[in-house]
C-alpha cells in the first residue's frame, strides 16, 4: 500500500485522495504545444504567475521540448535556459518546482537552483548518474515509462515490468520511496493505440504501489482520437483528465491550468457528494433539489 503522503519542497500533498495539477512552463522555442511563448524571462514568470491563479500546485519547467522529431541540445544550454528561470520563481513565488529533464549535469543545476523536483521522461534510464543526483539531494521525482521500441508482449505487464526496473534504479541509488511518482509515458514509445490502453486502464498501475502523473495534455493521441490540431485538444485533455481523477492520480501535467482544475473539483464533487466543493459566490441553491420539473435551477 502507498503512502497517503508525499512532500515535494516545502508542501505536502495528500496522494491517497487529491488530484493536483502540475503547470506546465516551456522555456523552449519549440515544444509542440506552446514553443517560443514563455522562453523569455517576463514571459515565463507572468505566465507562472498566471498558473498559480488559476490553481496550480507545482510547476514543471522544461528547457528542452521532447515533440516527436525535437532537436536535442546541449546540457549547458539547457542549464542557460532553465536555472535561472528557476531561482527567479523560487524567489517570487511560494510553489514546488520541478526540473523536466532526463540529464543528471541539468538536474544538478536546476536543484541548486531551488528545483525541489526532477521529472525524467526516461524513468532513470537514460543517464545513469541521474539516480545519485536525486537522491543525494533527497529531492522528489517523477518517473516516467519509456523505452526505444514499441515491441511489446503483453502491454501492460511490459509497462509494469519496466516500471518496476525503473523502481530498482531508484532504490539502488537510495531514493526514499515517499519520494517517488510514477508516470505512464502517454505518447511515448506507445502507439496510439497503447496509448488509449493506458489512459483506460490507468488503475491497474496502483499495484506497483506509488502515486501516479497523467500527462496527456494537448498530446497526439488526442488529435488523432478527435482529428484536431494543437491548439484545439482542450476539451480531450479534459476527458482524459476525468479519467485520471477516476483512476485514482495524485497529478495531470497540463498546459491549461483553470480550465483542468474546475474538471478535476466538478468530478470530486461528484464522486465525494459535495464534501469539499466550493460554494460559488451568490449560490444560495446548493440543497435545493433539481429535476426536470418546476425545480429546475436552470436551461
Amino acid at each position: 500500500m502507498r503512502k497517503k503522503t508525499m512532500q515535494i519542497g516545502n508542501r505536502i500533498f495528500d496522494v491517497a485522495d487529491s488530484t493536483y495539477i502540475m503547470g506546465i512552463l516551456n522555456v523552449t522555442p519549440d515544444s509542440f504545444s506552446d514553443g517560443g511563448q514563455y522562453n523569455h524571462t517576463d514571459a515565463a514568470l507572468r505566465h507562472t504567475e498566471k498558473m498559480i491563479a488559476e490553481g496550480a500546485d507545482l510547476i514543471d519547467i522544461g528547457g528542452e521540448s521532447t515533440r516527436p522529431g525535437y532537436k536535442k541540445i546541449t546540457d549547458d544550454e539547457e542549464i542557460e535556459r532553465t536555472a535561472g528561470i528557476i531561482e527567479l520563481i523560487k524567489d517570487r513565488f511560494d510553489i514546488p518546482v520541478s526540473i523536466d529533464t532526463y540529464k543528471s549535469k541539468v538536474a544538478s543545476a536546476a536543484l541548486q537552483a531551488g528545483a525541489d523536483m526532477v521529472n525524467d521522461i526516461w524513468g532513470l534510464k537514460y543517464d545513469k548518474a541521474l539516480a545519485k543526483v536525486i537522491s543525494g539531494a533527497q529531492a522528489a521525482c517523477c518517473l516516467m515509462h519509456n523505452r526505444r521500441e514499441t515491441a511489446y508482449g503483453d502491454f501492460m505487464e511490459d509497462v509494469k515490468t519496466d516500471l518496476r526496473e525503473t523502481l530498482a534504479i531508484a532504490g539502488n541509488a537510495g531514493i526514499a520511496e515517499d519520494k517517488i511518482i510514477l508516470d505512464p509515458g502517454v505518447g511515448f514509445a506507445k502507439t496510439y493505440e497503447n496509448n488509449l490502453e493506458i489512459i483506460r486502464r490507468l488503475g491497474e498501475l496502483e499495484e506497483l504501489g506509488f502515486p501516479l502523473l497523467l500527462g496527456t495534455s494537448q498530446k497526439s493521441v488526442i488529435g488523432f482520437a478527435l482529428d484536431l490540431p494543437v491548439g484545439e485538444r482542450l476539451e480531450g485533455t479534459l476527458a482524459t483528465t476525468v479519467l485520471g481523477v477516476l483512476a485514482g492520480c495524485a497529478f495531470v501535467r497540463v498546459h491549461d491550468v483553470r480550465e483542468n482544475k474546475r474538471a478535476i473539483q466538478m468530478t470530486k464533487a461528484i464522486l465525494e457528494g459535495g464534501r469539499h466543493s466550493g460554494e460559488m459566490a451568490g449560490d444560495t441553491k446548493k440543497n435545493v433539489p433539481l429535476s426536470c420539473g418546476e425545480n429546475r435551477e436552470e436551461t
